[in-house]
């Protein structure tokens, strides 16, 4: 038994039964009822694909990540999920590293599996070089495409992201009322880390503060590799008062650097992280960290899909302003 037998035994279209698996309403109640009947004597079970079919929509939506044991990203997808479900879409999930050919490999199997729209979770999804982009542009002639903590200027694509650079450029402002001796450490040029990058410039510039490039540091590494490599830059010196990192892994790396390196947190060494993640609270001090907001902007992204799916109006981008978490790794902060 399939969508076409039960069709035919009600003597209604393919569209009328997807109509009623979908919770449609416009169907008569009598011809509801009558199909729920069939089915039910039948024991039809209808499946993702026969719902899809007469209503052009398998009420799926995909999405990708780049790396789903990354504790950020797995917690994206996980808001995201748990959102879907509560407007009955399923999920479809690719986790597609970090090579753009790779990215657009899965994105075009998602889309060759009809699902309706596609969320990109991760700022890692948007490049620097727009042509790196135009698999994206492309794909949202097809279905709308949301971004998750990243932004980009094209039709059908809306965004939900924290506004990183304005928090990070009130982060080191604060520190820069004491002290220059600052050194940020960050993970990748991702479009949120492009974002970050841009706040502590602003912040120095505005501050009339040289930014000497010793003081930015690009680096992706484990939390013990992050605090070898803190131990072989600074060479036994202390060279800085206070270590801003892009996310809270880098953050720990950074503690245990200071903790092997002998200099007390947070008198001698002040240290920051970014996600207000588990993490940052797994330690003693516990760190001072940005919250982003990810649930939230989860939310955002599902309302975002859900308008646009029904015609509805939709702002290319939503925003929220990152809060920073004061905790015992940082001191003077207001």
């Amino acid at each position: 038994m399939n969508i076409y037998d039960i069709s035919e035994k009600a003597g209604v279209s393919i569209a009328t039964v997807s109509r009623v698996l979908n919770g449609n309403s416009k169907v008569s109640e009598k011809t509801r009822q009558k199909i729920l009947d069939i089915m039910e004597e039948t024991g039809y079970q209808p499946n993702a694909f026969a719902r899809g079919l007469g209503l052009n929509t398998m009420n799926t939506v995909g999405i990708l990540c780049a790396d789903s044991s990354d504790q950020v990203l797995a917690f994206a997808v996980y808001f995201l999920e748990q959102r879907l479900h509560k407007y009955d879409y399923d999920v479809l999930l690719c986790c597609t590293g970090y090579d753009v050919t790779v990215k657009e490999k899965y994105l075009r199997l998602l889309l060759s599996k009809r699902v309706d729209a596609l969320i990109l979770a991760g700022s890692n999804f948007v490049e620097a070089d727009m042509e790196k982009n135009r698999y994206i542009v492309e794909a949202a002639k097809e279905v709308p495409v949301i971004i998750l903590n990243g932004y980009l200027d094209a039709s059908n694509v809306y965004c939900a992201l924290c506004e990183d650079s304005e928090v990070m450029y009130r982060l080191t402002s604060q520190f820069l009322k004491r002290t220059d001796r600052i050194l940020y450490v960050y993970r990748s040029l991702s479009y949120s880390g492009r974002e970050k990058l841009k706040g502590v410039k602003k912040a120095f510039e505005r501050a009339g503060i040289a930014l000497c490039q010793d003081q930015l540091l690009l680096f992706n590494g484990t939390i013990d590799e992050t605090k070898q490599m803190l131990k072989e830059r600074s060479g036994g010196r202390k060279l800085w008062d206070v270590i801003i990192t892009s996310d809270d892994e880098l953050a720990v790396g950074a503690c245990k650097y200071a903790r092997e390196a002998g200099w007390s947190i947070p008198d001698e060494l002040q240290i920051t992280g970014y996600n207000n993640s588990r993490i940052s609270i797994c330690r003693e001090p516990e760190i001072t960290s940005v919250d982003n907001h990810l649930e939230f902007s989860c939310q955002n992204c599902v309302t975002m899909l859900m308008k646009a799916l029904t015609g509805g109006q939709v702002p290319s981008r939503m925003s929220v302003s990152g809060d920073i978490m004061i905790r015992g790794t940082t001191t003077d902060l207001v």
